[in-house]
């Protein structure tokens, strides 16, 4: 798939998912990476900026499989950043997809 069509959409992915439960880095990597191919290190960077911008929280919590974990928990800010997105990104595919259907139907 296309760098920046995965660029343009996974900060999307990241709010989604965690808006469906807390996660930590490696675990919300797995997640997404059932839908998309993406690299580990795409996330870090985006989840720091995120959390900057307050919408997520972090906390750590013990593990029975290693050492602790640093989960995000998305916010009430980040709930609707996400909802945000969301309504661009169905605006955006529905434009995208009318725009392809003229072009089909045009040849």
């Amino acid at each position: 798939m296309n760098i920046q069509f995965k660029k343009g959409v996974l900060e999307l992915c990241v709010l989604t998912v965690l808006c469906r439960r807390d996660c930590y880095g490696y675990e919300l990597v797995q997640s997404i990476s059932e839908s998309i191919d993406i690299a580990e290190g795409t996330i870090y960077p985006l989840l720091r900026r995120l959390t900057l911008e307050r919408y997520f929280t972090t906390y750590i919590q013990e593990s029975s499989e290693g050492p602790a974990r640093k989960y995000y928990r998305i916010t009430d800010k980040g709930r609707e950043y996400q909802q945000q997105l969301l309504s661009e990104w169905s605006h955006f595919i529905t434009g995208v997809t009318a725009l392809i259907g003229r072009e089909e139907n045009n040849e």
